[in-house]
């Protein structure tokens, strides 16, 4: 939302000025860093924020998947250039004062909630680290920077590829779902479903958030997130995960209920189908993960460069199939 007003106030600051806007998206590949169907995603953005065109950064991992072959890349093009023009030619509507405070305290009680586990609570730094591979990622080679800005420091010091790679990785998805069911679910109890659903029927920029959450929420799996809390988070810590995967749990069911569906992307069955065909090689993949971290951390005598190698398969592979690393 913050994004999404500073466009807004970008196109009136040029459009008084006379100068042309040209705005450099710097996505990432998941939906946490700004990633997503690309067409969806423009036609979300703010009215005029398309007139100078559109400028975009692939991330690493995605580039293979989007312009790997010929007809993938005219794919690619096709729809970015399809969503900019019809952007231009048949804008989004302005969103009504409602919709924006609407939104505005969405954001606000999402970044609370955020916040409240990830700054604040005593054990989320620990349990972080037991529960994710986040110390193992610092030996693949994750973009052109180090994984973290300051070596010393804790989880504000790592960069957004590391933090959202390394929750991908357990399949709790933390970063791209926290704090959203919340807002939501605070805004159902005052009484403002209607509004919810005039939002989702009438503005594209809201219609493609929940559209995310749905998908965060498929690619998701609790009963993995509990395996690894089962056999790499210490007992006192695993509280901190119970409480995170009801929270899961709770605002999925909040979201179907919300755009009254049984089942998750139900109305995008192709993707649905994917990312279940994806996890049927996946998941193995993550039980493979577990007693390999295992055996480094519990038993570092026995770790050779054959555990240590297989470990990163696995890290890459679990990537490679989730379809983004950050």
């Amino acid at each position: 939302w913050a994004q999404y007003s500073a466009q807004e106030a970008l196109v009136a600051i040029c459009q008084q000025a006379k100068v042309q806007l040209t705005l450099f998206h710097g996505r990432g590949g998941t939906i946490g860093r700004g990633g997503g169907p690309a067409h969806a995603a423009i036609l979300s953005q703010p009215p005029g924020s398309l007139s100078g065109g559109l400028r975009v950064t692939e991330q690493g991992e995605m580039i293979r998947f989007k312009f790997g072959l010929p007809k993938l890349a005219q794919r690619s093009l096709a729809l970015y250039a399809s969503a900019v023009l019809e952007g231009v030619l048949l804008p989004p509507p302005e969103p009504k004062a409602q919709w924006r405070e609407l939104m505005a305290q969405l954001a606000s009680t999402s970044c609370e909630a955020y916040r409240a586990v990830v700054r604040h609570h005593p054990e989320f730094v620990p349990y972080f680290r037991a529960a994710t591979p986040e110390l193992e990622l610092g030996q693949l080679p994750l973009g052109s920077r180090p994984p973290k800005r300051n070596p010393n420091g804790g989880v504000e010091s790592l960069r957004a590829i590391p933090w959202i790679f390394a929750w991908s990785q357990n399949r709790l998805m933390l970063p791209a779902w926290l704090g959203a069911g919340s807002a939501l679910a605070e805004v159902v109890k005052q009484g403002g479903t209607e509004l919810l659903h005039e939002m989702r029927a009438q503005w594209p920029f809201f219609a493609t958030r929940l559209s995310m959450l749905e998908m965060v929420y498929l690619k998701a799996d609790a009963q993995i997130a509990e395996y690894y809390d089962e056999k790499l988070v210490p007992e006192h810590l695993k509280g901190l995960g119970v409480s995170l995967r009801a929270q899961l749990q709770a605002d999925t069911t909040l979201l179907l209920k919300l755009i009254g569906r049984d089942e998750l992307m139900a109305n995008e069955s192709w993707i649905r189908e994917s990312i279940m065909l994806r996890n049927t090689y996946v998941d193995p993949l993550h039980i493979l993960q577990v007693e390999l971290l295992k055996r480094v951390r519990h038993a570092p005598e026995t770790v050779n460069d054959n555990i240590k190698r297989a470990l990163m398969v696995t890290i890459a592979g679990i990537a490679a199939g989730m379809r983004n690393s950050g």
